[in-house]
């Protein structure tokens, strides 16, 4: 079973929103939106992690070879460590959700302006606008971290 990294990024199976003129951001209409596309998501990682414990309950072999067991060992801590960061974002996912249901979503965290409808799909989880992810992005990498 070859591990999919794919699923840490956001869902790409939505219709965009599309705004009507003058319509006001993250009203009732555009805060669905955005709640489906993370319950969508959300289920896609479920059905993962499901797929995920299946395949090392029906894999786990006792091979007598080394080089085989290791190899086997190997493919299942890498598909642990992709299931780790879905969890991380699972976690990330129903926070959003959260925030969605307390009518806090869309606004960044930083300076308070709005993240943006095409931002938010394909980062649904963002906290912050470009602006202030490119800057905290830039004083990660001066401080090594």
């Amino acid at each position: 079973m070859p591990v999919a990294d794919k699923k840490t990024e956001a869902p790409k199976k939505f219709t965009p929103y599309e705004a009507a003129p003058g319509e006001e951001y993250m009203n009732e209409q555009q805060l669905e939106h955005f709640r489906q596309i993370l319950l969508g998501w959300k289920q896609e990682l479920m059905e993962e992690v499901d797929r995920t414990v299946r395949h090392l309950q029906e894999e786990a072999n006792n091979y007598a070879d080394p080089a085989d067991r290791a190899t086997q060992e190997e493919g299942f801590s890498l598909e642990l460590r992709t299931r780790d960061r879905e969890r991380k974002l699972l976690k990330k996912i129903n926070e959003t959700l959260e925030k969605i249901d307390e009518e806090d979503y869309g606004f960044c965290e930083a300076c308070g302006v709005e993240i943006g409808i095409r931002r938010l799909e394909a980062r649904p989880t963002a906290t912050l606008c470009v602006d202030c992810k490119t800057l905290a992005e830039l004083k990660e990498k001066q401080l090594g971290g």
